[in-house]
């Protein structure tokens, strides 16, 4: 059996990071990557998704600044948010959390990005190894002299390892087989976590957009709310280069469209027998916005030879609260697999990397033991304001986002000092009323935000 100090089950962001924190640390580790292509991709690599980009105090989070990318990594750099609702729309030109990154944010180009962070691991001594699917993980015991844990390969073979970090995505192929051995049989995480209950789905498509449309939003992240059923469901626009954006939706699994006044939502039609899938939604939006002045399908071109297949994508985003790690056994969940990817983070990749990176780092030092109270440190202040506002808005319909959006374009021009919320006084009653909402709910969600506790976990 093949021996390494710690075995990664999974090569994106969160892989990569651990992988390259482990090498640095003095660890043998070993990435075990499925590989999938991609049109934009030379290789194999991770089945990775182009998401929003990464706001200014993302790149603290994420402990990498742009600045240490390849060339082309970079798409646009970014210098709003649009949130725009059926009837109200809102600017923010700052997240008014302190940062060392000087701008409003950035988009990357995910490949390249995936690509980098697998070279650096590579370059610190990490081995990365594309095209080998896992099967399952046999855990042991501690001690003498076989490895804790046995990386079961497709091909037969097995990897041996003291330490086991699970980076397998949202879908959580891997992850949820391991966590089973940890859990009662009444709570295991293959039941609490199943994607069909637990995610909800993205699709998004690259198009070539008319100049006047790029000029308008070549340097800011676009969003609708309000104009789709779901909870946290809104569709978006995205800059990258060359007058390419990317056009795309959130939305929950399995909405049954009778639940919904299909004339409340911009994006319904009377006669809609079922929640469109996510091109026809596209088509609807883009007509909706630019359908006036332009021949959508002609003049917004689909980019074939961008993204995962023929210029679209279709991923899930997990929107469960993230997880503790049985980290007794030598196991760290990190990045998608934990449920750090949410529907308001677009991706989460800052929390992956970070995630990676913590868990490599201690799986370098022999002591997994603080891996649950340190990511609490690192994004816990992150993941309980997406919970609270993932909470907070999960009722809303148009109405509610046409109120909370005025509300918040009413603070903003009241030009409150350090950040959205802070003095609502100064703009009206709505704003007041959004403001100790969003506190007292996040007073409630508090620090039992986590979808598994480590208390949960049997050795």
């Amino acid at each position: 059996m093949e021996r390494v100090d710690v075995a990664i089950v999974g090569g994106g962001p969160a892989g990569a990071a651990a992988a390259h924190a482990a090498a640095v640390g003095g660890a043998d580790a070993l990435v075990l990557e499925k590989g999938v292509p991609r049109a934009d991709r030379d290789r194999l690599g991770p089945d990775s998704t182009d998401a929003a980009g990464i706001l200014d105090y993302w790149v603290d989070i994420m402990g990498i600044h742009p600045d240490e990318f390849d060339d082309g990594v970079v798409q646009r750099e970014l210098t709003r948010a649009e949130f725009r609702g059926p009837d109200e729309a809102a600017t923010l030109t700052s997240t008014g959390i302190e940062s060392s990154y000087d701008k409003f944010g950035y988009t990357f180009q995910r490949a390249r990005f995936d690509d980098w962070l697998r070279e650096r691991a590579e370059d610190a001594g990490a081995e990365y190894r594309a095209g080998v699917s896992v099967r399952g993980v046999d855990t042991g015991s501690p001690g003498g002299d076989d490895p804790r844990h046995a990386v079961e390969l497709a091909s037969g073979e097995s990897v041996g390892a003291d330490f086991l970090v699970l980076a397998d995505g949202p879908q959580r192929t891997v992850t949820n087989k391991v966590l089973d051995e940890y859990l009662p049989a009444d709570a295991a995480a293959s039941d609490r976590l199943a994607s069909r209950t637990a995610n909800h789905i993205a699709y998004q498509e690259y198009r070539r957009v008319p100049a006047d449309v790029y000029e308008d939003v070549n340097d800011a992240l676009v969003f609708w709310w309000g104009v789709m059923p779901g909870e946290t469901a809104y569709p978006w626009i995205f800059p990258n280069d060359d007058r390419v954006c990317r056009v795309g939706l959130t939305m929950p699994i399995g909405l049954d469209v009778d639940d919904f006044d299909r004339e409340a939502y911009a994006l319904l039609e009377p006669d809609d027998e079922s929640i469109p899938q996510g091109g026809e939604y596209i088509r609807r939006l883009l007509e909706w916005q630019y359908g006036d002045e332009y021949d959508v399908e002609e003049d917004f071109p689909i980019v074939e030879d961008a993204g995962k297949r023929g210029g679209t994508e279709t991923y899930p985003i997990s929107s469960t609260r993230p997880i503790d790690s049985p980290t007794e056994a030598g196991v760290a969940v990190v990045g998608g697999a934990m449920g750090t990817t949410s529907a308001f983070h677009e991706g989460g990749d800052h929390v992956a990397v970070r995630t990676g990176a913590i868990a490599g780092e201690l799986a370098a030092a022999g002591d997994m033991a603080p891996y649950n109270r340190r990511w609490k440190e690192a994004i816990g202040d992150e993941v309980v304001r997406n919970v609270t506002m993932a909470d907070m808005v999960a009722d809303y319909d148009p109405d509610d986002w046409n109120r909370i959006i005025g509300a918040a374009d009413a603070m903003l021009a009241a030009e409150a000092g350090d950040g959205l919320l802070s003095q609502p006084y100064r703009s009206g009653w709505e704003s007041l009323k959004l403001m100790l909402g969003y506190k007292w709910n996040k007073r409630r969600v508090g620090r039992e935000y986590v979808g598994i506790d480590e208390r949960e976990y049997v050795y």
